[in-house]
C-alpha cells in the first residue's frame, strides 16, 4: 500500500469517525433532554436509561444513518483535499484518477461489510435491548397504545384462528379468548372459549380458566364441555402470535428468514413491513460504496463556493436518499411496489448517477 493510500484511508475513517462522535454526542444530549419527563414518568430513571437503553439506540441511530454519515465526511475531507490543491497535485504526478479512487473504495467496501454483518447480526440484538424501553420514552398515547390493552386476532395455520377481546402484550395475558378450527368446506369443527388466558413461561403454553369447548361432527352433532383450568399449544410464543412492528427488527436474519417463512404457510399476507427489514438490511450497505463514488466524483474537484456549497450539495443529497427509504417503506407496506423493489430503488437510481459523475470527473 502506497504513501497515497494511506493518507487517504486515514483521512477517510478520520472524518467519518469524528462525525460519528459528534453526531452520537449531539443527538444523544438532545434526546435525553426531550424525553427525561417522559421516562422519569414511567417510574425509572434517566441515570437507568443511559446505561440499559442509549447505549443500544445508538447503535440503531447510527445504522439508521450511516449513509448521511458516509456521505457528509468523504465531501468534507476530499473538497478540503481539493481547496488545497491537494488533489491537482496528486493527478500531475501522473496518478490517474482512477488509482487516486482506489483507497476510496477500499475504505468503503470495508466499512460497508462491517455494517453488513452488524445489520444482520448485531443490530437485531441491540434492537431487543432497545424495544424493551422503548414505549416509555413514548408520550401518554403511544405509550398505552403499545403497553396497554386491545383486541388482537391471529390466523394460526390455514384452517385455526385465535381472538382475544382484551389482549395485553407486555403483560402476555387476555380476555375474551376465541379457538377455532375450520374443514377445508370452511366449516368449524372445533370453538374453544375462555373467559382468561395468559402464557406460561414454564410450560410454553397459554393457561386458560373457565374454558368452553364445542366440538362439531360431520352429522352437524355437537359435543360440549367446559372446566375451570386448560393448557393449551397454539404453536407460537405470544410475540410471533401476535406481532408487531417491531418484532422484525429484533430478529437476526436467519431466525427473520424462518419467521417470515412461518407466516407464509400459516397464509399470512401482510409481511411487507418483516421483508422491508430484510431487505433493507444490504441495501443500506450497499449505499455506502455508492455514496461514496457520488461524493467523491462531487467534491474532488475545485469549485467556486468552495467546502461550503459542497456540503450544502452533500447534506441535501444525502438526507433525500435516507428520506427516500422512510417512503419507499410506506409504500412498500401499502402494497403499491413490492419490499425488494423499494428498499433497493434508491440504490438503483443513486448508482447510475454516481457512475456517470464518477466517469466525467474521471475523464477531465
Amino acid at each position: 500500500m502506497k504513501i497515497i493510500d494511506r493518507y487517504i484511508i486515514k483521512k477517510y475513517l478520520g472524518t467519518f469517525g469524528f462525525m460519528l462522535l459528534l453526531l452520537s454526542i449531539v443527538v444523544l444530549v438532545i434526546d435525553v433532554q426531550e424525553k427525561s419527563p417522559r421516562i422519569e414518568r414511567s417510574g425509572f430513571t434517566v441515570t437507568y436509561f443511559l446505561l440499559h437503553y442509549y447505549p443500544y439506540w445508538i447503535i440503531y441511530l447510527i445504522m439508521t444513518f450511516m449513509s448521511i454519515l458516509i456521505f457528509i465526511s468523504v465531501i468534507y475531507f476530499t473538497s478540503r483535499m481539493a481547496n488545497n490543491t491537494e488533489i491537482v497535485a496528486i493527478i500531475s504526478s501522473g496518478t490517474s484518477f482512477h488509482r487516486f479512487a482506489k483507497p476510496y473504495l477500499y475504505t468503503s467496501v470495508f466499512i460497508g461489510l462491517i455494517c453488513l454483518c452488524i445489520n444482520h447480526f448485531v443490530l437485531p440484538w441491540a434492537n431487543i435491548k432497545k424495544n424493551a424501553l422503548e414505549a416509555y420514552t413514548y408520550n401518554e398515547a403511544n405509550k398505552e397504545k403499545t403497553l396497554g390493552s386491545s383486541p388482537v386476532s391471529a390466523q394460526i395455520n390455514l384452517h385455526e384462528y385465535v381472538f382475544f377481546a382484551s389482549y395485553n402484550k407486555k403483560e402476555k395475558r387476555g380476555t375474551g379468548l376465541s379457538y377455532q378450527k375450520f374443514d377445508k368446506n370452511k366449516k368449524m369443527t372445533y370453538q374453544l372459549t375462555a373467559a382468561e388466558a395468559y402464557w406460561n413461561v414454564h410450560n410454553k403454553k397459554f393457561t386458560l380458566s373457565n374454558f368452553q369447548e364445542k366440538t362439531i361432527y360431520k352429522d352437524d352433532t355437537e359435543k360440549l364441555s367446559e372446566g375451570n383450568i386448560k393448557d393449551i399449544s397454539f404453536g407460537h410464543p405470544p410475540e410471533e402470535l401476535f406481532p408487531d412492528q417491531l418484532l422484525g427488527q429484533n430478529k437476526t436474519t436467519p431466525e427473520l428468514l424462518k419467521f417470515i417463512q412461518r407466516e407464509k404457510e400459516k397464509g399470512n399476507g401482510n409481511l411487507n413491513t418483516y421483508l422491508n427489514e430484510l431487505y433493507q438490511r444490504t441495501s443500506m450497505p450497499a449505499s455506502v460504496v455508492i455514496l461514496t463514488f457520488l461524493a467523491l466524483s462531487l467534491s474532488s474537484q475545485k469549485k467556486r463556493g468552495g467546502l461550503g456549497m459542497n456540503l450544502a450539495i452533500g447534506i441535501a443529497l444525502a438526507f433525500i436518499f435516507v428520506f427516500s427509504f422512510e417512503a419507499l417503506k410506506v409504500v412498500a407496506e401499502n402494497k403499491t411496489i413490492t419490499p425488494l423493489l423499494a428498499m433497493w430503488l434508491p440504490n438503483i437510481v443513486f448508482a447510475p448517477l454516481a457512475l456517470i459523475l464518477y466517469i466525467k470527473r474521471a475523464n477531465q
